[in-house]
């Protein structure tokens, strides 16, 4: 993810960014985060998770060279160190003139007497004789002047390092506490403080102290980053699993199921109702409401799909595959398929794995069945089963276009950094979209793919080609809204593009989530957290609902270290 110019941007996210679809195929996946010249969304497909509050950090290039500030920090804070070591000397300093023995205190004043057993306790410390230290920590705080806050909080945060090695994490809250109450922008304090409510399970205050830290360290520490990645990933999957447990299923809207359909060009059970599947009463009426002359609960469902009754047609498709009907094969997919769109993807696997043993059902309809199955595994990071089944899909059905440019989804989604990959991704692509040209979704992965390589006029025109095939696809506007953020840096025509979606289809969640990626960056945490809220209402899996929630939690975190410290990062 290298920039074009000299900027440094620190990404924000918490889990692997949404598709845009969420129900295994049909839905496009994220622009690229390459040559940024001033942003680096966390909305890519393979971006790195690095650190947490929210969504999108624009950071200049200025490093923040934290120095010994007067308090005796012989231990520094090197970028990765593991900031295990007390602060200050292990020994008197050169001059001093302080002895150990007997009566060694009485000629030195308050303060430097604490200093004297603060570097007894460090010598103690660095030979792992932990309790030692503890009782000579102890003393320096007892004798320091209270006025003396930097050098209380330094006694206090060792004390602290100490309480560390001995696993007391309670009292290592408590000491960072401390000193954080002395000195409020205590880099070490605050991360000590922020692993020991790790270990004490701790997620939200742990999420808050972390936040601060990487704030204050201008997202420079990659321990840091980690842990904040590591706490939001934590929240969002305990989240989701709660509230996806008890969710009614939601049926996405008409444009967006429209939307997916239409982006498999070879799919039976997508297409119109055949005149035999009609009565004769029904032949001549156009416009009108269908009658099915047969007792199937089949082509009943079909008959709801043509109204745009949705919602009845998984119940329909039940009724068929019990009854063994002769389109038992069609109804498992239909079923399977609906399944995925309400986000079951644990329904629809065993429709879909039935659908592919049928030896004896037709070959379009296994392949469709391996496509999805292998898109859902993609969802869910399963990248060899994703990979058996698209090349499974592609052996027996090897005319179909749906499994080349939803494979095509998958390559990009795990093609890393390797140039071959990349460019045999790209052919693929051009292949698609010059074989099948009225595929939309040809071309907004491959604008993708375009946006990736930084060629981002051509990616533009893509998303043009697409709007103009489908007009009501909201996750199209998305993606080109981004685009104008990543390429032009036009910020009003991203968000015009964005809201855009937003009117076409109210129930799109990944344009709620683009929207609330920018109100973060825009410094407008209420508006972000409302969108994320959106956008987790409307979630179609488990683990898209973790990823929302990890983003909210993080504008919450940045809300509250914003409150307590008064630090932000810069806004647009």
């Amino acid at each position: 993810m290298a920039a074009s110019k000299p900027v440094e941007a620190a990404v924000v996210a918490a889990a692997v960014p949404s598709s845009g679809s969420g129900v295994g195929g049909g839905g496009t996946a994220g622009p690229g985060t390459g040559g940024l010249p001033r942003w680096q969304l966390a909305l890519a497909v393979g971006a790195p998770l690095l650190l947490g509050a929210g969504a999108i950090y624009l950071w200049s290039r200025q490093q923040r060279r934290r120095e010994a500030r007067g308090r005796g920090d012989a231990s520094g804070l090197k970028r990765n160190s593991e900031r295990k070591t007390p602060e200050g000397r292990a020994s008197p300093a050169p001059g001093s003139g302080h002895p150990e023995g007997p009566g060694a205190h009485l000629d030195m004043n308050s303060l430097d007497r604490a200093q004297a057993a603060k570097n007894k306790g460090n010598k103690y410390f660095k030979a792992g004789k932990y309790e030692q230290a503890i009782q000579c920590y102890t003393e320096a705080i007892s004798l320091c002047p209270t006025e003396k806050n930097v050098d209380l909080s330094t006694f206090y945060q060792n004390r602290a390092a100490a309480f560390e090695q001995l696993q007391k994490w309670k009292e290592v809250a408590q000491d960072c506490t401390k000193a954080v109450e002395l000195n409020p922008k205590y880099v070490k304090a605050l991360f000590r403080r922020a692993k020991a409510h790790e270990k004490l399970d701790n997620k939200k205050e742990c999420l808050e102290d972390v936040t601060a830290v990487c704030i204050l360290e201008g997202f420079q520490n990659q321990q840091s980053m980690l842990l904040a990645d590591k706490v939001l990933k934590l929240l969002g999957k305990e989240k989701a699993k709660e509230k996806y447990k008890n969710r009614e299923p939601l049926m996405p809207s008409p444009q967006f199921i429209k939307s997916y359909f239409s982006s498999f060009t070879d799919d039976i059970i997508s297409q119109p109702m055949l005149k035999g599947e009609k009565s004769d009463e029904d032949k001549d009426k156009e416009g009108e409401a269908l009658e099915v002359k047969e007792n199937s609960g089949y082509l009943k469902a079909k008959q709801y799909m043509e109204e745009e009754n949705y919602d009845k047609i998984i119940s329909e498709c039940s009724k068929e595959i019990d009854a063994e009907g002769k389109y038992m094969a069609e109804a498992l997919l239909l079923r399977a398929t609906f399944y995925l769109l309400i986000g079951n993807a644990n329904a629809a696997k065993p429709d879909l794995d039935k659908v592919i043993s049928l030896k004896e059902a037709n070959v379009k309809l296994r392949a469709n069945a391996l496509i999805k199955r292998g898109s859902m595994y993609m969802q869910q990071q399963q990248p060899l089963l994703s990979t058996q089944d698209f090349n499974m899909a592609a052996d027996i059905d090897p005319q179909n276009a749906d499994v080349y440019h939803h494979r095509g989804q998958y390559r990009q989604a795990y093609t890393g950094n390797n140039s071959s990959q990349i460019q045999a991704a790209m052919k693929g692509f051009e292949e698609v979209i010059k074989k099948f040209p009225r595929c939309a979704e040809g071309y907004a992965l491959y604008a993708q793919a375009l946006t990736d390589q930084q060629q981002f006029g051509k990616a533009d025109e893509m998303y043009d080609k697409c709007i103009d095939l489908e007009p009501d696809n909201a996750t199209t506007y998305v993606h080109k809204g981004l685009l104008q953020l990543q390429w032009k840096q036009d910020l009003d025509r991203g968000l015009e593009l964005i809201s855009k979606a937003i009117e076409i289809d109210n129930k799109c969640d990944f344009a709620y989530e683009t929207m609330g990626t920018i109100e973060v960056q825009r410094g407008n945490m209420e508006k972000a957290i409302d969108m994320f809220n959106k956008a987790i209402n409307l979630a179609k899996s488990e683990m898209e609902m973790a990823h929302l929630y990890s983003l909210c939690d993080a504008a919450h975190a940045q809300t509250e270290v914003a409150k307590k410290y008064g630090l932000k990062p810069p806004t647009l």
